[in-house]
C-alpha cells in the first residue's frame, strides 16, 4: 500500500515518512523501502559527507534522499580545540577526571569521540555547507537555525530546504527566510527538542505557515501516530527513534538492549552531551551530571570538547552503566530487532488501516 499525500507526490516518494538517521545503511533501506531518508551529517567531516552522500545516492538511484545539518547561532569562528579548552572551567575538567576513576574509563588511547572531531564552528560549518550544495541531495534539512544566506543559496542550488522548529514563531521565521517545508518538532522528540508537546504543536505550526507544508516529529513510532498526524493537518511525519531498533542501525547491543528495555519515562532532556536540550535514555551519565555534585554544563561548543573525549572512549571501551544514545518517547514501541522494510511496511500498512476506519480523506 501507498501512504501518499500532496507532499509525497511533490516530492516522489511513496510513503509519506521521512526517516533521520546517522546510518547510510538505514538512510538507503528506508529510501528503497519508499520513504525519504535523511542522513545526520552534522558531526561528520566535509569529506566524509560528500563520500557518504555519494555511496546513498548510488545505492538509491533517482529516489529523494537528504541530509541534516544543525546550524546553531552563536558558534566560534575557528577550528581551534585549544581556544575552546583554554576557556573550560577546571571544576568541570575535575568532575570529568572523577567520572573517568569512578567508572574506571581508560584515558590511554587519546582519541577524540564523537563530539570532539572538531570544534562546533562558523569554519567547520561552512565547510560542510559547501560540500552537501556540491552534492546532488535533494533536501537539505536544517536543524537548530535556518540562516537566510544558507537557505537562500541551497534554494539557488536546487536543494529543497527543510527547517526543523518547536515553536510557531520559529516556524514563521523559517519560512520568511525561504523554508519549502517545516517540520514541527514536539517535545516528544529524541535528541534537541523543544518544549511544546506534539499534538498541541504541530496545528499551531500547520495553521501559522499555510500553505507551506509541514512534517510532524517526535513520538511517531507506529501506523497510528503517521494517521494522527495527518490528521492534525500535516502531510508527512519525520521519524527517528523507531529506527534505532532496526538491525540496519547496527547499535551496540549493549545499547539496542537499553532501547528495547525502556519506556517513555526512561527518557530525559539534559544538557550534558551537548550543551543544547537533547532528550535521551535515562543512564548513570544523565544521573551523574544531575547530581547535587555536578557542575552546570557548559553551553555548545565548550561541552562537546569537555566531554567529547570522554564520550568516546565510554563507547570505545563499552563501559556499560554509562552507554546511551539520544532517544525520543516513543522509545516504549522499541521491542526488538527489525528490519527497515519490515518497520515501514508497519508504519505504512497500519497508517492506512486507521485512516481508512476514519473515513475518506
Amino acid at each position: 500500500m501507498s501512504l501518499s499525500t500532496e507532499l509525497s507526490r511533490r516530492i516522489g516518494c511513496e510513503h509519506a515518512i521521512f526517516a533521520f538517521a546517522h546510518s547510510v545503511d538505514v538512510v538507503v533501506e528506508v529510501c528503497l523501502a519508499g520513504g525519504v531518508g535523511v542522513y545526520g551529517a552534522t558531526r561528520r567531516f566535509p569529506e566524509e559527507i560528500e563520500a557518504e552522500l555519494s555511496e546513498i545516492r548510488e545505492r538509491v538511484g533517482g529516489r529523494p534522499f537528504g541530509v541534516d545539518l544543525v546550524l546553531p547561532k552563536g558558534m566560534p569562528e575557528d577550528n581551534d580545540r585549544d581556544q575552546i579548552e583554554a576557556r573550560i572551567p577546571e571544576e568541570h575538567r575535575q568532575f570529568v577526571r572523577d567520572l573517568r576513576a569512578r567508572y574506571g574509563i581508560p584515558d590511554s588511547d587519546n582519541e577524540p569521540g564523537m563530539r570532539s572531531r572538531f570544534v562546533r564552528s562558523e569554519e567547520v560549518a561552512t565547510a560542510q555547507i559547501d560540500a552537501v550544495l556540491r552534492s546532488d541531495v535533494n533536501m537539505f534539512a536544517m536543524g537548530i537555525g535556518s540562516p537566510p544566506a544558507v537557505v537562500a543559496r541551497a534554494k539557488r542550488e536546487g536543494k529543497t530546504v527543510v527547517s526543523l522548529v518547536g515553536k510557531p514563531d520559529h516556524a514563521r521565521r523559517a519560512v520568511d527566510a525561504g523554508a519549502d517545508l517545516v517540520v514541527a518538532q514536539g517535545y516528544d522528540a529524541g535528541a534537541h527538542t523543544g518544549q511544546i508537546g506534539t499534538f498541541s504543536l504541530v496545528p499551531q505550526v500547520v495553521d501559522a505557515v499555510a500553505p507551506v507544508p509541514v512534517i510532524a516529529a517526535g513520538g511517531v513510532a507506529t501506523g497510528r501516530h503517521v494517521a494522527a498526524a495527518l490528521m492534525l493537518g500535516a502531510q508527512g511525519v519525520w521519524t527517528g527513534t523507531v529506527w534505532l531498533g532496526c538491525v540496519e542501525a547496527d547499535m551496540d547491543p549493549i545499547v539496542q538492549a537499553k532501547l528495547f528495555a525502556a519506556g517513555s519515562d526512561d527518557t530525559l532532556i539534559s544538557r550534558a552531551n551537548s550543551g543544547k536540550p537533547l532528550r535521551q535514555i535515562r543512564t548513570a551519565w544523565s544521573d551523574e551530571w544531575s547530581g547535587a555534585a555536578a557542575p552546570t554544563p557548559l553551553s555548545m561548543p565548550y561541552q562537546d570538547i569537555l566531554v567529547g573525549d570522554v564520550l568516546g572512549a565510554i563507547h570505545r571501551h563499552r563501559v556499560e552503566p554509562l552507554m546511551h544514545t539520544p532517544a525520543g518517547q516513543s522509545v516504549a514501541y522499541l521491542h526488538a530487532p527489525r528490519t527497515v522494510a519490515e518497520t515501514m511496511s508497519s508504519l505504512v500498512d497500519e497508517a492506512e488501516a486507521t485512516l481508512a476506519e476514519a473515513g475518506p480523506r
